[in-house]
């Protein structure tokens, strides 16, 4: 029989594909930041490098199609679409959340399709932060690790869906310490990320102390997964609706994160829209750029042409902001002058990075 965890998933991307579940009244942050246009490059376009490593493997472009499905009958086809885009671009991917496939088996395919069909990109499992809290044993997120061939595991972090959800789990307490016992004894690194919300400095801060090396900062301004939720609810006795924008902009987290996590790796994600917006993200503090909705909605439109079509884009539209700021690698664009234009954190205007 399937699950009511299966019914979810089907339901969560029919929602983000046909409903407007964006933030209403708060954006990324992501335009309020320039960069400082450089008119003497001294460097030619061909010669701009996007190579970039992560979790021990080169990739081609410093991007990753965050986690988004899985575990119902349609996703397979989705996940191996997308993988196939990853493999032929070289750059890194994630599953949906997994949390269907420790229930049963019925869908494993949904998730094994990735890397049969990408073999070589670097691969990232997911599991939610309520399905580990006062985690005993690291086995059964082994068999998961291992039922995708994944190179690291996201933990995700989502305790404003699961208050929201209508069938939710909002029991976070012993999160922290489970996240620790997988960064101990887990064979694969553990990724933490949110999923919208954004990641603030203090829970960067307690995630360094427990070992955490990579952080993917899911700020708000992309997809509103409360507002996800809020759609699904229908009724409810209680009007959670001032939640639709809850959340901290991508912009403010990245550089919050990146403050903390100083010698580790920062993905940039949340309502990141184009290459120019994954370059910002670079050089606020990130190592690499995600996105989930706007390569499915890609791929919902246009099919595999369109995926292809918006990924090329991208990084076409990144490689040109590497040639305006003179910056001829990433490690160059993380050191790029960018300026911010709106007050920001007692920083001042036009405050230069």
């Amino acid at each position: 029989m399937k699950s009511r965890t299966t019914s979810r998933k089907k339901e969560h991307v029919a929602l983000v594909l046909q409903e407007k579940v964006g933030f209403h009244n708060k954006t990324t942050g992501l335009e309020e930041w320039e960069f400082v246009h450089n008119a003497l490059p001294e460097l030619d376009f061909a010669e701009v490098s996007t190579a970039q490593n992560f979790l021990g493997k080169k990739i081609a472009v410093p991007f990753l199609i965050t986690g988004m499905t899985g575990g119902y009958a349609g996703a397979e086809k989705i996940n191996r679409q997308l993988a196939e885009a990853c493999a032929e671009f070289s750059i890194a991917m994630g599953v949906g959340s997994q949390r269907q496939s420790l229930e049963n088996s019925l869908f494993h395919a949904s998730f094994k399709t990735v890397r049969t069909a990408a073999p070589e990109i670097p691969l990232v499992g997911n599991i939610g932060a309520a399905q580990i809290a006062n985690l005993h044993s690291v086995d059964i997120i082994r068999d998961a690790v291992a039922m995708i061939q994944a190179d690291a595991l996201a933990v995700h972090l989502n305790p404003a869906q699961e208050l929201l959800q209508p069938e939710g789990s909002p029991t976070f307490k012993g999160v922290l310490m489970s996240i620790e016992m997988l960064v101990n004894k887990l064979h694969v690194p553990v990724i933490v990320k949110e999923i919208g919300a954004g990641i603030s400095e203090s829970v960067a801060q307690a995630l360094v102390d427990t070992g955490v090396k990579y952080i993917d900062c899911a700020g708000a301004g992309g997809t509103s997964w409360a507002g996800v939720e809020l759609l699904r609810r229908k009724s409810s006795s209680a009007d959670m609706s001032p939640f639709w924008d809850w959340g901290i902009r991508t912009a403010d987290s990245i550089i919050a994160v990146r403050k903390i996590l100083k010698h580790g790796t920062v993905i940039g994600s949340g309502g990141i829209t184009n290459g120019l917006e994954a370059a910002k993200a670079i050089a606020l503090g990130a190592d690499i750029a995600g996105a989930a909705r706007p390569m499915l909605q890609a791929l919902d439109t246009g099919g595999v042409r369109g995926l292809r079509s918006m990924i090329e884009s991208w990084i076409h539209q990144l490689r040109g902001a590497m040639f305006l700021t003179g910056s001829a690698t990433i490690e160059e664009l993380q050191r790029a002058q960018i300026i911010h234009h709106q007050p920001f954190y007692g920083i001042r205007r036009h405050d230069v990075r």
